[in-house]
């Protein structure tokens, strides 16, 4: 999901200072911050994951739920004693184990179990959360979690969860870090008789239950991280559709308030098939055919929840009527359709193992929206969308954030992600290898959890450049490199300054009116523009000089100074 837009015009730094930029010295994280951050803690690592069953009553009226949650795993070494996730503000009824209760501890929103005897490596076990309380009420979602409580405009009840960052476990107990993806879930959603639950997946069955509530069962048959799974509760009609994808028919629905259908219908139809066509040409078959495709209308702007986005654009094109990129090309398209769903290939398909990472879904998914531009109205018109994105970076904090610590990184991962990427095709300098990348990436790591380095190893591999230095230079740093060129003896030369020492990415120059070609100028480490120990790179084209010389500036980004 993309967060609010800062416009701040980047001023180039020439200067290089680690310390500075490495650390966010305002950030202080506690006890609880490890607890819930720490993937690798061996009261989470202890167990895999395997099925949940959600069974949770909404009381609306109250702004109340109830219920239990059924974990399934297998045991990945001996152990008594693991980890699940629950705010605190909730209520923990009982923990039952083979069908007694066992005794737990709670730290902050952490959850300790203690079995009554050694869980066995290998072993498949399973256990039962009984649960209740008052969850956060999101005030400003999906920026901030838990559950929004509105009614729409007939004043019927309209209901939803968002708990990206904050958390699944703000409104369900669960192994809440995204290290660790769920192989399929059951999510049984009670609501007052009259209005629907629209969940993950596919539906499975409506029971009326005879106590004024009626329950909806929907499957995820896919692996599925925490934060993707929602109940969304309102007076909702139904659409649907197919679309003749990569892999077959693909199952399309839709579940909006009945006075917005022929709006749906209108908006729906004139985007999620040419998203669908584009965002598989890219990056390969849609991940969830055996779950479907669904757009589900929500009282907030919207989320990638897998395989059922949520949907609050207004059915407008642009972001809430806006062109982000101030280009024109932002109007062509439904933004929050376009980037969401993008997220099930990004984000949902793969998924970064730690919060920190949260570039790899944001980034990609950012750069997905200008890839849409190019698939209907050329290249040009998708680096035109992408070059605009610049307008949107703060350069104020790494992208990349602490690990370990539940902490994503700047926003900047959403527009400066995006550029990066278009950067990093400008210096492939082959589009259909590029795109082979894209396609490999969601191939090579289908259905799971990544780390920094799963990716931008193999995105160096597959382009055969060592690329790394320059993911290292743009995600973990705030200050631009500099390309700084100087006249010796009638003679151009260039140089990076401002950048990691072994910063080496090649770069485009040209005497104006020319043709591009490239170059791989060593970096000063850090010392400025002037350094005895690098050697410059010579700019070798005839009758180049201080006044006709150019650099790639708008595929690039990058900062300039000619001496």
């Amino acid at each position: 999901m993309k967060l609010n837009r800062l416009l701040i015009v980047f001023l180039g730094i020439l200067s290089f200072n680690a310390k500075a930029q490495l650390g966010t010295p305002k950030d202080t994280f506690t006890h609880a911050d490890t607890l819930r951050g720490n993937i690798y803690s061996p009261f989470r690592t202890c167990y895999d994951i395997n099925y949940y069953h959600l069974d949770v009553k909404f009381d609306i009226d109250n702004k109340f739920i109830s219920g239990n949650v059924l974990f399934k795993y297998t045991a990945t070494q001996d152990f008594t004693q693991l980890q699940f996730d629950l705010y605190d503000n909730l209520k923990i009824e009982k923990v039952v184990y083979k069908g007694a209760e066992v005794p737990y501890r709670r730290e902050a929103n952490a959850v300790f179990v203690t079995f009554p005897t050694t869980i066995n490596k290998g072993s498949k076990n399973e256990f039962m959360v009984y649960y209740s309380g008052n969850p956060t009420i999101a005030k400003n979602a999906p920026w901030d979690g838990g559950v929004v409580y509105k009614k729409d405009s007939l004043n019927k009840p309209w209901v939803a969860t968002a708990c990206q960052g904050d958390g699944a476990s703000i409104w369900w107990p669960n192994k809440d870090q995204q290290a660790d993806e769920v192989d399929s879930a059951l999510i049984s959603i009670s609501v007052p008789t009259g209005l629907k639950d629209v969940s993950n997946g596919r539906l499975r069955k409506v029971t009326d239950l005879g106590n004024g509530y009626t329950q909806f069962d929907w499957f995820v048959a896919n692996p599925i991280n925490n934060y993707d799974i929602e109940a969304n509760i309102g007076d909702y009609t139904h659409f649907s559709d197919t679309y003749d994808g990569e892999k077959g028919k693909l199952s399309l629905d839709y579940w909006v308030l009945p006075y917005h259908l022929e709006q749906a219908k209108k908006q729906f139809g004139a985007n999620v098939k040419r998203m669908l066509q584009s965002h598989e040409h890219w990056f390969g078959p849609y991940p969830f055919y055996e779950d479907g495709y669904k757009l589900i209308e929500t009282p907030h702007l919207g989320m990638e929840h897998q395989s059922g986005i949520a949907y609050g654009n207004h059915y407008m094109n642009g972001y809430l009527g806006m062109d982000l990129s101030h280009t024109g090309w932002g109007l062509k398209f439904d933004y929050i359709i376009i980037h969401e769903s993008g997220h099930e290939w990004f984000g949902n398909n793969i998924t970064s193992k730690d919060l920190a990472d949260m570039w790899i879904h944001e980034s990609f998914t950012d750069y997905s929206e200008s890839l849409f531009v190019e698939t209907f109205y050329g290249k040009q018109a998708g680096q035109e969308y992408v070059h605009g994105l610049r307008n949107g970076i703060a350069n104020d904090r790494p992208i990349v954030g602490p690990y370990g610590v539940n902490k994503e990184g700047a926003e900047d991962m959403y527009d400066k992600g995006s550029v990066i990427l278009n950067m990093v095709r400008t210096i492939i300098n082959d589009d259909e290898k590029w795109r082979s990348i894209l396609r490999g990436l969601n191939k090579t790591f289908y259905h799971q959890t990544v780390t920094y380095n799963d990716i931008v190893n193999y995105i160096s591999d597959h382009s055969g450049q060592n690329l790394k230095p320059v993911f290292d230079q743009y995600l973990h740093y705030t200050n631009l490199p500099v390309l700084y060129i100087t006249n010796r003896k009638g003679k151009l030369y260039c140089m990076w300054t401002g950048c990691i020492p072994d910063f080496n990415m090649p770069i485009r120059i040209r005497m104006k009116g020319g043709e591009y070609k490239y170059f791989t100028p060593k970096a000063t480490n850090g010392r400025g523009p002037v350094s005895s120990r690098v050697q410059p790179t010579l700019i070798n084209i005839p009758g180049i000089n201080k006044d006709n010389v150019e650099v790639d500036t708008f595929n690039y980004y990058i900062g300039v100074l000619i001496d």
